[in-house]
């Protein structure tokens, strides 16, 4: 039976934090819906790219467009056999929402796997479900984990971090690491 993955996103959302992991997962069958607070089926999102350009900081230009396949107001979060939660600027406002937290909150209580790039962990601080988790994230994330329970851990731009039902990376290239992860965790098997 095929596995369906929650996909959160938002206006800004990384390009390719939200792009990669869209098409990776719906080529090994995954059903994948991606949905955005107060975005309807259709609406399209912006997406930004950041990349190091002599900053100290990333810097970000405007990426694609990207088009919501789901109504936010139609998820049905017991239709989803696991959460993917992309990074970017959007991340630190669709926390914002409380039906965003109770989806977070869902998938933690029934032990369903969650992967979380980026800045995307900033959707699982606020949710009450990082006491005692080692997770990793954008380095300038890392404080939020600390002051929601959790124990930050510095890796390589290309790894990620497994703790239970919850994998982390810190960027996007990480993702052959963080979605070899979550195939296992969902039970996709890639002959």
């Amino acid at each position: 039976m095929a596995k369906s993955v929650l996909m959160l996103a938002g206006d800004f959302v990384e390009d390719y934090e939200v792009m990669v992991p869209y098409q990776a997962l719906l080529s090994v069958g995954v059903q994948v819906d991606v949905v955005c607070p107060g975005k309807k089926k259709n609406e399209v999102i912006a997406t930004a790219i950041h990349d190091f350009v002599g900053y100290q900081t990333y810097a970000e230009l405007r990426g694609h467009n990207f088009v919501i396949n789901k109504s936010f107001d139609e998820v049905n979060i017991a239709d989803y056999d696991g959460l993917y939660i992309c990074g970017g600027r959007s991340s630190e406002y669709i926390r914002l929402n409380s039906k965003v937290i109770d989806f977070v909150k869902y998938f933690f209580e029934k032990n369903l796997p969650v992967a979380a790039i980026c800045h995307g962990i900033q959707v699982l601080t606020p949710a009450g479900v990082l006491n005692g988790r080692t997770l990793t994230a954008y380095p300038a994330v890392g404080p939020d984990i600390t002051l929601a329970g959790g124990h930050y851990k510095e890796v390589g731009v290309d790894k990620a971090v497994v703790d239970g039902n919850l994998v982390t990376s810190p960027a996007w290239p990480g993702h052959p690491d963080i979605l070899r992860e979550f195939y296992k965790m969902l039970g996709v098997v890639i002959g």
